[in-house]
């Protein structure tokens, strides 16, 4: 029987403006945010702060004449960039952040697609800035220095307190289209999510009604949605502070520093720290501690005790000391790791989610979940899967609040997502008797083989991934065989290549024979990746 779930009374809001204004109100002269500065100072924000500077810029993007217009964002991870966000969509202008890791050439073609009215950018990208200014299609008229970005708040405000009312009373309907978000998949061309404001108001408001957390700090990419709700907006409605982290090669250092109780992370962020407090041990010399550890613990919680924070004290003070919960998201996770943090006393909250959904479609809960699973439906949805097969396989289709406008100028492709009122995943996966949703793959990903048999990539990918010595691991067909491309670690293993195909084989020995892996590849180099640490598959390096 399943548990009951212990909801979080938050309001029901309708927009993003509303969360972002209920935060400041609620907030107040509490701290909201953390940020190291360009000339290494720690500064601090108020919720107070952050709504002055909020308003400050939304009224200069007023004064510039882009209400009803369309305006991007090309920056890394600041303080300066969230204030530019929230300055935008807590107006009547739709915002389009964008990827700062894709090359120039494909912003510039990103600008001419969206037909943009104006940019928001920093220093580090004025080569990219050049690049727009010179493509022909681009029609941006402003392009608006995020270095800039306290005298344009004290300009802001010099027209409001001259008068202006015009930003602040402006009003921001549910149906506004807020965000033209361009997907960075794994494989194939990006398109335009279109996004309203409703549709990310009312996915905030369902992922927080039935999961808490307190501070964090933030190293996935802003421009990636997963970010919003999983930081920026749950922040606002939680009144909770977070640390901006500029890059997740900082994340160790941060965690020391910030002491976060949660973040939201990829699967190959919980697999690498989960690989190295055991690659630790096992260089102190201390394996057998760590398994006498686990013993007791284990021994405890049967009794009804709980002393996995105790017990584990090192490996919690290694990771900030205070982390209670990693939001998991963006890939399967395997439940080796997903249990053995649990055994360490952290949760992995797994959940799943797409662009298109504002992103979050299912999360498993604090007290309520199922290890392998990617949990139940968050409230402003519901999902079931399509034609599914004699293992309940088939794909998964959400419909709710949360699900978007369609894709921006290409009807062909939003007629294509959609059945009836069923938008259409392209990933597959099952649905047990308690509502519980596991991932197996992405659709377009599939290995259809000879004999007829469909086989997820994914799911071998995360057995393989189990291997102490494995780094990363894609999975693909190569003329008719099920082939394994590995990158390992050989620094700490030097004989990794060599063990690599005995390992394989004794994992092929526990999978059924159409799933067994028949050629293995390794590679000296990382794989290429999306900015939200996802590998790019093979067919689209």
């Amino acid at each position: 029987m399943a548990k009951k779930t212990v909801r979080t009374k938050v309001p029901d809001l309708h927009t993003v403006k509303e969360i972002v204004a209920y935060g400041a109100a609620h907030g107040r002269d509490k701290k909201q945010y953390m940020f190291t500065d360009v000339d290494g100072t720690v500064c601090t924000k108020t919720f107070s702060d952050g709504w002055y500077d909020t308003t400050g810029l939304g009224q200069y993007l007023y004064k510039l004449g882009l209400r009803g217009k369309k305006v991007a964002i090309l920056s890394e991870n600041s303080y300066a960039w969230i204030m530019a966000y929230y300055s935008i969509i807590t107006g009547k202008i739709t915002s389009i952040p964008l990827d700062p890791k894709l090359p120039y050439d494909e912003l510039a073609e990103l600008m001419v697609r969206s037909k943009c009215d104006a940019i928001y950018y920093s220093d580090e990208f004025a080569d990219a800035i050049e690049l727009m200014k010179k493509t022909d299609g681009v029609v941006i008229e402003h392009y608006i220095r995020l270095d800039d970005y306290r005298n344009l708040i004290e300009e802001g405000h010099a027209e409001l307190n001259a008068g202006a009312e015009n930003y602040l009373n402006d009003e921001v309907l549910p149906d506004d289209l807020a965000f033209i978000v361009f997907t960075s998949g794994t494989t194939g061309k990006s398109k335009g999510v279109m996004l309203t404001q409703y549709n990310v108001a009312s996915d905030v408001v369902a992922s927080c009604s039935v999961n808490t957390g307190r501070h964090a700090i933030g190293f996935l990419p802003l421009h990636h949605c997963f970010s919003w709700v999983g930081a920026l907006f749950s922040g606002s409605l939680l009144t909770e502070w977070g640390y901006i982290c500029r890059s997740i090669k900082d994340i160790q250092k941060d965690m020391m520093e910030y002491h976060p109780q949660n973040f939201s992370a990829v699967p190959l962020a919980v697999e690498t720290i989960y690989k190295k407090i055991w690659y630790t041990a096992k260089k102190e010399g201390k394996t057998d501690l760590l398994e006498r550890g686990l013993k007791l613990s284990r021994f405890l919680m049967k009794m009804g005790i709980d002393a996995r924070r105790r017990i584990f004290k090192d490996i919690i003070n290694n990771l900030g000391g205070e982390l209670e919960i990693i939001i998991c998201g963006g890939a399967f996770l395997d439940p080796k790791y997903e249990s053995g943090m649990n055994d360490f006393g952290i949760r992995i909250i797994n959940g799943y989610g797409i662009t298109e959904c504002s992103p979050a479609v299912t999360c498993n809960r604090i007290d309520n979940s199922k290890p392998g699973s990617v949990g139940l439906p968050i409230p402003c949805n519901e999902i079931r899967i399509n034609d599914p097969d004699e293992d309940g396989v088939g794909e998964i289709y959400v419909r709710g609040t949360n699900v978007m406008k369609g894709y921006y100028e290409d009807p062909e492709a939003t007629a294509e997502a959609f059945d009836g009122d069923w938008f259409k995943t392209g990933d597959f996966g099952r649905i047990d008797e308690d509502g519980f949703l596991f991932f197996v793959g992405r659709k377009k990903n599939l290995i259809v083989l000879s004999n007829g048999k469909n086989v997820s990539p994914e799911e071998i990918e995360d057995k393989l991934s189990t291997i102490d010595y494995v780094k990363e691991v894609i999975v693909y067909d190569e003329d008719g065989y099920i082939t394994a491309e590995f990158f390992l670690d050989t620094v700490t293993y030097p004989d990794a290549k060599d063990r690599i195909k005995g390992d394989v084989n004794e994992l092929n020995k526990r999978m059924p024979m159409y799933k067994q892996v028949a050629k293995v590849k390794t590679r000296d180099t990382e794989f290429p990746k999306t900015t939200t640490l996802k590998i790019r598959r093979k067919q689209n390096d």
